[in-house]
């Protein structure tokens, strides 16, 4: 919330999402994020695909959707506890397609033109500074996303 409130200034005025821990988002609701989006970022626990379904995803089409900032891949017990009960009900193949490769894949496929992803699970505090960092040098500085990208890699 804090760096939300910090870069708002630089937010169009078309800026809208879901925001906090209380409900999550149905699929139609994710539906019409991604595609009425020029950018999408999802900051949140686990997989991102693990909030969307696989089915809906790879039936879209969302060439609007320019970038896509995937944020993800934190694990607290409670979340872990969500998606060993979630991944219980899933193959092993359909487990893979959620991994961060596989997820920029099915992404760029839906029309989707670029995917900054993390790779591995991490913590809150270091995805705060991640986002801060891409904001930072995105919309202050006005840096290309392969810039970014670039900084982020330091």
């Amino acid at each position: 919330q804090e760096i939300l409130e910090k870069y708002h200034h630089q937010f169009t005025v078309q800026w809208e999402g879901v925001i906090g821990n209380m409900c999550a988002p149905s699929q139609a609701e994710w539906e019409q994020l991604l595609t009425n989006c020029s950018a999408f970022l999802f900051y949140g626990m686990e997989r991102f695909m693990s909030h969307v379904l696989l089915n809906w995803l790879v039936a879209m089409n969302i060439p609007k959707c320019r970038l896509v900032i995937l944020l993800d891949l934190v694990r607290s017990q409670q979340s872990y506890q969500r998606i060993a009960n979630s991944d219980f009900h899933k193959s092993c193949l359909r487990i893979a397609l959620e991994r961060p490769t596989e997820t920029a894949m099915l992404l760029s496929l839906t029309g989707v033109g670029s995917v900054i992803a993390t790779q591995w699970y991490t913590n809150l505090e270091e995805n705060a500074e991640r986002l801060e960092t891409l904001f930072e040098n995105l919309l202050s500085f006005g840096k290309t996303t392969g810039q970014t990208v670039h900084v982020l890699q330091k």
